[in-house]
């Protein structure tokens, strides 16, 4: 009884995080304008794949993320400076 329950949560938890996923993808491919038609195809054929396969793809995103952001520590943190203190200024 409580196997069954913990693997029907774990689904629910699954299509949930999918869900959420697919509906914030398509927002970024609809907002960019400039995709032809053939982009725009190939766009929701990755996004299809992609929602079906989150639990691989969100923690590959979040390590390109983190490379990216040791890549360019140095310009982050200059304009996280400048920011501060412009936020100071006014």
């Amino acid at each position: 009884m409580m196997e069954t329950v913990v693997k029907n949560l774990a689904i629910l938890f699954y299509f949930i995080m999918a869900c959420c996923f697919f509906v914030q993808w398509l927002g970024f491919f609809i907002d960019d304008k400039e995709m032809n038609s053939v982009q725009r195809y190939l766009s929701m054929v990755i996004l299809a794949v992609a929602t079906i396969l989150w639990p691989l793809i969100v923690p590959l995103a979040y390590l390109e993320l983190l490379k990216f952001h040791k890549k360019h520590k140095q310009v982050i943190d200059l304009l996280i400076s400048l920011s501060d203190a412009k936020l100071c200024d006014e």
